[in-house]
């Protein structure tokens, strides 16, 4: 995926100057070795407000973008945390275990130094990342530097991301229609053009000497008999088109996602569906939210930043029906028919992640209401249909409420191996205390129907994400034994 970022690290040890610098520095590289080579250790200890102008300059030189603060004793907490103020990049903060000397010499009292720096770094307004539990080995932190990794990478793709958006919301879908004031918050750039725009870009693409390339690049992904022939070179086309935007228009940012329209107008304006073709960037790390969700997008880019692999969006769709859950789920898998739901979209998701038995098809819901009654399917052709592969998947959400307020939904879960027997692409969902969650948190914050989905479980690293970024309001799907503030104690 090129349309993420790659995480440089490095690691700067601070030192009380009525401790021994020796101590912080042996701990130091003691986590350098831990953790290996792809650490930048910082030679600069910090005890002092000079010493932290050469840390902080030391690393910038040495191309890090993200940063261990470690303490390795009580640390200096002023010059500890301008670190975090001078460093343009994530930073995370952790202090050493004792156990490796003396409790007279060898004693660095960093757990205490810990809390002076989180006071500290409150007072200056300074986001920092802090683990569960920020103290200990030298094998302990790297862990915890394993698990900031991706906590980084997205926080550094968000503040370098521009969401480029084409055509504004469909009528009856005003839920995708959210403020964009949340998005300068977060440090997201937005590009709105017109649908207009998108078509007169995508004439100029015509013949285009790269789409026999992409047509041959679709066919292989697809298989025989998987796809249409006669759209190839139009949906090619369509990719280049949405390739060179990104690149021409990019601006001063470093990556980029797309919220566009895709019908009514689209279809029969440019020919196809767009469906495919998303689902081919969402592949390659640059989501294309449907509908012109743009919080759909980010949240979509945050998932692929902390996963490093496709990403898709979904409604939350339909129940499943009372007869299948007995057939196919009551007693094979532990769940209650309200755990239960299909996710669905018409044809977004990527293709490896979905059945052997994909394809590119039509759309039954336009087809009805676009082309005549009874015809052969024509323009609406150009989704990616099939059964969603089964394995683990997070659902989750980062949203601006109609008063501009950010807040986000997490719930983990799985993809079940039950056909759907529908049509688009679609899959059988399960998440613990499901109904719950769908009416004291989707509804009751008034969410709207799309979420992102992860295929995987990453709600630890989500949380961290949107914690860095200053999200207060982080839902998830609380267990029967925890009721929500909103829900009824005798229902």
């Amino acid at each position: 995926m090129k349309n993420i970022p790659d995480v440089k690290l490095g690691i700067i040890a601070v030192s009380r100057d009525c401790f021994p610098v020796a101590l912080s520095e042996m701990r130091r590289a003691a986590i350098k070795k831990a953790y290996g080579e792809e650490l930048y250790e910082c030679m600069v200890t910090v005890e002092n407000e000079l010493d932290m102008q050469k840390a902080v300059a030391d690393v910038k030189n040495a191309g890090c973008n993200a940063l261990v603060v470690f303490l390795g004793n009580f640390g200096p907490e002023t010059p500890e945390t301008l670190i975090a103020k001078h460093f343009d990049g994530p930073c995370m903060y952790v202090a050493a275990a004792e156990g490796d000397g003396d409790l007279i010499n060898g004693r660095g009292d960093a757990y205490c130094g810990m809390l002076n720096c989180a006071y500290n770094l409150g007072m200056r307004h300074l986001n920092a990342y802090i683990p569960s539990y920020p103290v200990g080995t030298a094998a302990d932190i790297a862990k915890m530097i394993t698990d900031f990794v991706p906590v980084a990478r997205a926080v550094i793709g968000v503040k370098n991301l521009k969401i480029i958006t084409f055509g504004p919301r469909p009528q009856d879908f005003f839920a995708c229609n959210a403020p964009i004031k949340g998005l300068y918050e977060l440090g997201v750039e937005v590009e709105e053009n017109s649908e207009l725009d998108l078509l007169v870009s995508y004439q100029a693409h015509a013949k285009d000497p790269r789409i026999d390339s992409v047509c041959e690049d679709m066919k292989k992904e697809m298989g025989e008999g998987k796809y249409y022939d006669d759209l190839l070179e139009r949906m090619a086309q369509f990719e280049l088109t949405l390739l060179d935007w990104a690149e021409s228009h990019k601006g001063d940012r470093k990556f980029v996602a797309f919220a566009d329209k895709c019908w009514p107008a689209f279809p029969e304006t440019f020919g196809f569906e767009p469906c495919y073709v998303n689902s081919r960037l969402a592949s390659r790390g640059i989501p294309v939210a449907c509908e012109v969700d743009i919080y759909g997008a980010l949240s979509e880019y945050i998932g692929a930043c902390i996963s490093r692999d496709a990403v898709t969006l979904l409604d939350i769709n339909n129940s499943v029906p009372a007869a299948l859950y007995a057939a196919k789920i009551q007693g094979k898998f532990d769940y209650q028919l309200t755990d239960t739901f299909m996710g669905f979209h018409c044809g977004n998701t990527p293709s490896c992640k979905m059945c052997a038995e994909r394809a590119v098809k039509y759309q039954l819901i336009q087809h009805r209401l676009l082309e005549p009654a009874g015809s052969e399917p024509d323009f609406t052709r150009g989704t990616l249909e099939g059964d969603i592969a089964p394995g683990n998947i997070t659902f989750f959400r980062l949203q601006c409420d109609s008063q501009g307020n950010l807040r986000s939904y997490i719930a983990q879960g799985e993809v079940l191996p039950v056909p759907t027997g529908s049509f688009g692409g679609i899959g059988v969902f399960a998440i613990r205390e499901m109904g719950r969650f769908y009416r004291h948190v989707l509804l009751e914050k008034r969410y709207p129907h799309h979420g992102a989905v992860a295929f995987g479980h990453y709600g630890k690293a989500l949380f961290d994400v949107f914690r860095f970024l200053g999200i207060e309001d982080i839902a998830y799907n609380q267990p029967r034994n925890l009721p929500y503030p909103t829900e009824n104690p005798w229902a």
